[in-house]
């Protein structure tokens, strides 16, 4: 086909695929819809759930792009206008701004009978595409719970959320067990009358730094563990380190380390042990101004915020085009690959316990060439039945029933799976040097 592929989105996914796309000499196109590079790292975009006291989960070390390391001035978890700065610096630095038609907005893309779309744009424009990489990313689309009963109080999801002066001195409940929720209901913890975080399950909480390194740096220096090894190891270091998390507050974990998303907060046992903060269970109604728990205790609070994840969906394509989970979340192979499609690639739209950056590049080395070679009549049966295997990236772990590990993969097994795919099809991976070429 003779149409460019089409680069969905400008923040760290569809920076890493343009950067590949380039790297490889496959045309494309790529258009963003906000003015600027850099996703939700960017406070200005219109529905960012970026917030003032955002930082990196995972560390400057593990989270950098290839041949792109951070800048040793930064800390160990930049915060979010540091991030801005280093992706917008990492597009200067390869030349990839300058093609993103910004301001343009897929609204919808109809699939052709002879394979490609037909993409509309948000001006009333279409242009035919031989494919669609979507790295539309994963915390756009606000996901609210629902209870009995209403809530009188204020009522918000996270995604609304920017600073703690709008918590001071007002009571405040924060809902939701994921890192988000952990930050937010420290930054109220700080301000308010009255601080709490509900959780629904005990959840494993690493402290950001284990022995003077950041968490994943320690863990990463090491010889590497299988899991089954690693999980009861991990427990014994944090309490080693931490000691007995219940005593704070915190809920006992009713599964092992690696079974659920990390948590990694060190301020939270700050505020804790101070009692700034109290823990919850979950919520089970809402009476005006007062909400009850289900262990039968309630409180009166101000403000009710949600940090209770995002849904996982590329929004302009049609319904179905995508096999989900039983939750709707994306089912793809090898973290990319749409079953049945190769005009159609989705890097990245999964959870995972490692930085996401490095992935990213991976993934990217693998639709850039997947592209390339379908072109190829003597390579193409190959490349689809290799990218079509679906492969258990579980990694052994058996994760805890809920929506949001129902699209987990393990990093470690995603990463040995890129590597068979590119050795069976005898394709590049990134590396520190592999995108020296088109430095500028």
């Amino acid at each position: 086909m003779s149409e460019p592929t089409l680069i969905v989105g400008a923040g760290p996914g569809g920076l890493a695929a343009a950067r590949a796309f380039k790297l490889f000499g496959v045309p494309y196109v790529h258009v963003e819809r906000h003015r600027d590079v850099g996703g939700i790292w960017d406070e200005h975009n219109p529905g960012t759930p970026i917030y003032e006291s955002a930082h990196f989960i995972s560390s400057k070390t593990c989270s950098a792009f290839h041949g792109m390391p951070m800048p040793d001035a930064y800390p160990d978890y930049p915060g979010r206008a540091q991030i801005l700065e280093y992706l917008r610096t990492f597009a200067d630095a390869f030349g990839l701004r300058e093609p993103i038609r910004f301001g343009t907005e897929v609204t919808a893309a109809t699939p052709l009978a002879e394979g490609g779309w037909s993409v509309r744009f948000a001006d009333g424009t279409s242009a035919r595409h031989r494919a669609i990489v979507a790295t539309v990313g994963t915390q756009w689309l606000p996901l609210m719970p629902s209870y009995p009963g209403a809530f009188t109080g204020e009522l918000l999801h996270s995604a609304e959320y920017w600073s703690s002066e709008a918590l001071r001195g007002r009571r405040v409940l924060v809902i939701g067990g994921g890192n988000s929720g952990f930050d937010i209901a420290c930054d109220a913890a700080k301000v308010a009358a009255r601080a709490a975080l509900s959780v629904r399950r005990g959840y494993w909480v690493f402290p950001k730094h284990l022995f003077g390194q950041p968490v994943d740096a320690f863990l990463q220096s090491g010889p590497h563990l299988p899991n089954w090894i690693a999980q009861p190891v991990l427990a014994g270091i944090l309490r080693l380190v931490v000691g007995r998390q219940d005593r704070f507050g915190l809920r006992a974990p009713d599964h092992k380390p690696l079974e659920s998303h990390p948590v990694l907060n060190s301020q939270v046992f700050h505020y804790l042990s101070h009692g700034d903060l109290v823990m919850k269970p979950d919520v089970s109604r809402f009476d005006g101004g007062t909400v009850h728990f289900s262990d039968g205790s309630s409180d009166v609070f101000d403000v009710v915020l949600c940090a209770t994840g995002f849904r996982h969906e590329v929004p302009f394509l049609p319904k179905d085009t995508i096999p989900t989970t039983r939750s709707g979340r994306p089912r793809l192979m090898t973290g990319t690959f749409v079953p049945g499609r190769t005009d159609l690639f989705v890097p990245g739209m999964f959870e995972t316990n490692s930085g996401g950056y490095l992935l990213f590049d991976k993934l990217a080395c693998l639709v850039a060439q997947t592209v390339r070679d379908l072109d190829d009549p003597a390579r193409a049966p190959r490349v689809r039945a290799t990218i079509h295997q679906d492969v258990d990236l579980r990694g052994g772990i058996r994760f805890v029933d809920s929506p949001r590990t129902e699209d987990y993969v393990d990093a470690t097994a995603l990463a040995a799976r890129i590597a068979a795919v590119a050795r069976e099809l005898d394709w590049e991976l990134p590396s520190a040097t592999a995108f020296d070429p088109i430095r500028r």
